[in-house]
């Protein structure tokens, strides 16, 4: 005996499958796949898969120098945009208090502290230069977008050559990135 379907001829919707999902929950669920994905890649005990980086200590030294240099510079972006768009400062605050946890984190001697998220709100902290916000609101959401997803890139691309302790931080880390990218694009989606 055949099925019967409900949906109308001509639909996407074939008789024991689910509706079509829509564009914003498949980027959120190709996301959270890719951050799943990311984060179990660094859950592994086995050093003896990951290559020789050559320079044990001093290397993961500079990966964690490199982690914090990055989320400086984000933090700076983001106080940068707020101090050119004051009205988006509610928005930003969330995320900018997650990128400050992440210099603490990455510049924290203890691995256990639990870092505070209110890291000074200099724009010239640690000798960087103010980042340059455009002045249409929306371009610079892009531009805060554009330069997480870049650092999330930079992150997951360093798992490689990372143990599995900062691998694990590295990979959580490009995690949170790429879902602050969601949020500061998902108002354009939205309008």
């Amino acid at each position: 005996m055949a099925a019967v379907s409900s949906a109308p001829s001509g639909s996407a919707v074939s008789p024991g499958f689910a509706a079509p999902v829509s564009r914003r929950r498949s980027l959120l669920l190709g996301g959270g796949v890719l951050g799943a994905v990311a984060l179990l890649s660094g859950c592994s005990d086995d050093s003896k898969s990951r290559p020789d980086t050559g320079g044990g200590a001093a290397a993961v030294a500079l990966l964690r120098a490199r982690g914090a240099r990055d989320s400086t510079a984000l933090l700076a972006r983001y106080d940068a945009t707020v101090d050119a768009h004051p009205a988006l400062a509610e928005r930003l605050t969330p995320l900018r208090e997650e990128t400050a946890r992440h210099v603490a984190v990455f510049t924290s001697e203890d691995r256990s502290a639990s870092p505070s998220a209110t890291a000074s709100r200099s724009p010239s902290a640690g000798g960087q230069r103010v980042p340059e916000v455009p002045k249409d609101e929306k371009k610079a959401l892009a531009a805060l977008a554009q330069a997480e997803r870049h650092t999330a890139d930079t992150r997951t691309a360093a798992l490689t050559t990372a143990p599995p302790e900062l691998a694990r931080l590295l990979a959580s880390v490009a995690a949170c990135g790429a879902a602050h990218v969601f949020l500061l694009t998902q108002h354009d989606a939205d309008s």
